[in-house]
């Protein structure tokens, strides 16, 4: 994500680690957006989520495997403007759907412009800000969206 216009607070071999990317290939989690052979972006689908999440009072109550978290959604700086990110979310919804999920949840470094007009642009609720602990950042302010899908 060098060279993005936006600074998402990512830092190369700390996150997204590489061992985390190995094993969301491994894993099927790992969805990419390519164009003409290159790709343009990428995303990752689990039900991993920071201890954050658990502790946290969400608007829909499921067990961890009935809810859907995106990590590590980016597209390139060179495909930037395109509409892959909207496209990946999307793809994301269609993934929760097909797996059942009773929701869709991810976190945003607060201030992350946007990444907050696209979450919510596409109907997913703005829950709180919450400090929470990731290798890359430390504690640092998260803002916790969920997305419904039944």
């Amino acid at each position: 994500m060098k060279g993005s216009p936006y600074d998402i607070g990512w830092e190369k071999d700390i996150y997204p680690a590489p061992e985390f990317l190995k094993e969301s290939i491994k894993n099927g989690e790992l969805y990419v957006c390519t164009e003409d052979d290159h790709i343009a972006g990428a995303m990752v689908l689990n039900h991993q989520c920071n201890d954050g999440y658990r502790k946290f009072k969400w608007q829909t109550e499921a067990a961890a495997d009935e809810i859907l978290v995106i990590h590590a959604l980016g597209v390139h700086p060179a495909y930037s403007g395109k509409g892959y990110a909207k496209a990946m979310v999307k793809k994301a919804f269609e993934v929760g759907a097909e797996m059942h999920q009773k929701a869709i949840r991810l976190d945003v470094l607060g201030g992350n412009v946007p990444a907050e007009k696209l979450y919510t642009g596409l109907g997913f609720k703005y829950m709180d800000t919450l400090k929470m602990y990731y290798e890359d950042t430390g504690w640092t302010d998260y803002e916790l969206y969920e997305y419904v899908l039944n």
